[in-house]
């Protein structure tokens, strides 16, 4: 991997990335909705710009080295993609369960008080069909539309920036990758995105959460060969991380510092997924 390339990738990203929140930052725009979206789509403009600078390889193979094929073999390519669209689902909610089991989380099973007091009367559906509409799509819809513009990063993250990485190791290349991808969330995340009660410090926090998921992403491109994976399961992660909202106890509203996927109880059990998969299944780009 030549430096020219590394630094164009990371002022692309990390500099569009800025650029785009500017505007919330300026008070131009509250939504950090729309900015995030937007934000996703920086890291595959870094991979363009890359492109743009150095046309060194042929269109095919540069395809190919960037995840965008389905790999040497595309069975377990697919076979990988099912086990992230639906399995990221069941680690969120064991999440939930361990966070509910260790007292750190109020479950409301039967009122759904969170989601009946965010709602107010607005909708003309009772709370548990909304909750059973909002899992449903969670786990068989929202993985899919989310995959568009996950892919915006993780053509980015996982195809282009982690298999050069790891040309100076598959440890250094999934712990930097990770680290870059959770600076990159700072234009939200020094807002208090994901963590409202922290403040700035959410920052470093999702800096862990993104290390960790990121060895998930990051073992499911390399076992691969392909980035379509890691895009569904990045897509099904955003689709269930707001779990604990969705069947918390508005009388104790949930940490998410703590509770859920992205607390540190997701932490811990990413961490022992990562490291059963690592270990069981080691992975090399390449």
């Amino acid at each position: 991997m030549r430096r020219r390339d590394l630094l164009v990738f990371l002022v692309v990203a990390l500099g569009g990335a800025w650029l785009v929140a500017a505007p919330l930052w300026l008070g131009v725009t509250s939504s950090t909705g729309l900015t995030g979206a937007f934000m996703m789509l920086t890291p595959t403009l870094a991979v363009l710009a890359v492109r743009a600078v150095d046309h060194r390889a042929p269109a095919r193979e540069w395809a190919r080295d960037t995840g965008l094929t389905f790999g040497p073999r595309p069975g377990r390519t697919g076979a990988l993609l099912v086990a992230a669209w639906f399995g990221t689902a069941l680690l969120s909610a064991v999440a939930v369960a361990v966070s509910a089991a260790l007292g750190l989380l109020e479950l409301d099973l039967e009122g759904f008080s969170l989601v009946a007091g965010a709602l107010g009367g607005s909708v003309p559906l009772d709370v548990e069909t909304v909750v059973l509409l909002q899992l449903v799509s969670a786990v068989l819809v929202a993985p899919l539309v989310n995959s568009v513009l996950a892919f915006g990063e993780e053509w980015g993250w996982r195809g282009w920036l982690l298999p050069r990485l790891a040309e100076r190791g598959t440890g250094f290349a999934l712990l930097v990758s990770g680290v870059v991808w959770g600076v990159w969330h700072a234009p939200l995340t020094l807002r208090g995105y994901n963590y409202p009660n922290l403040g700035p410090w959410a920052a470093p926090l999702f800096v862990g959460t993104c290390v960790l998921l990121g060895l998930l992403l990051g073992w499911l491109r390399l076992r691969s060969g392909s980035v379509w994976p890691a895009v569904v399961g990045h897509g099904a992660f955003n689709a269930v991380a707001g779990l604990p909202m969705l069947l918390g106890s508005a009388a104790a509203p949930p940490n998410l510092v703590v509770a859920g996927i992205t607390g540190l109880v997701g932490w811990l059990l990413m961490g022992v997924l990562a490291a059963v998969l690592l270990r069981r299944w080691p992975v090399a780009a390449g």
